[in-house]
């Protein structure tokens, strides 16, 4: 993902999500781009129009996966498992031992894809995302890229 995308990728992100409030704006790119944080973006085959994006927050070891939207044409062709699963290879390249994300208690869709990709639900960030109505909360969610590691499961 490059500054030259960053209209491209809100377009596609407000389309994507339910309530406009939800998807993340140009600031949000620009600062992620700026921070140096893992940005890419898939186009469909022909054309080449943006239809995912995933960002992500790289820590000492473990990554935050902070935004991962597909456009609502898109849907259920199995991009977003596709960059979750290019993210996990990464991580596990990089030496990471966890991923950590927050998903909207809301999003069904994309918490059933977590938890078939192995994330599991560790904790709740109280009124964290904007909503129509308000706040809403956050699930935040970790994947233990080498679960052998994980001494600190919580039973």
């Amino acid at each position: 993902m490059t500054d030259a995308d960053i209209a491209e990728v809100v377009e596609m992100e407000q389309g994507a999500c339910a309530h406009p409030i939800q998807a993340w704006t140009a600031d949000n790119y620009r600062s992620s781009l700026r921070a140096g944080y893992w940005a890419r973006v898939r186009c469909e085959p022909e054309g080449g129009r943006i239809v995912a994006v995933c960002v992500v927050m790289d820590g000492v070891d473990e990554a935050h996966l902070l935004n991962v939207a597909v456009h609502r044409d898109w849907h259920g062709r199995g991009l977003a498992r596709a960059l979750l699963q290019i993210l996990a290879e990464r991580c596990a390249d990089r030496a990471a031992q966890q991923v950590w994300l927050e998903v909207r208690p809301s999003n069904q869709r994309a918490r059933a894809l977590y938890e078939r990709m192995g994330y599991e639900a560790v904790g709740i960030r109280k009124a964290y995302y904007p909503a129509p109505q308000g706040r809403e909360d956050a699930v935040v969610m970790r994947l233990w890229l080498r679960p052998e590691e994980n001494t600190h499961a919580l039973d």
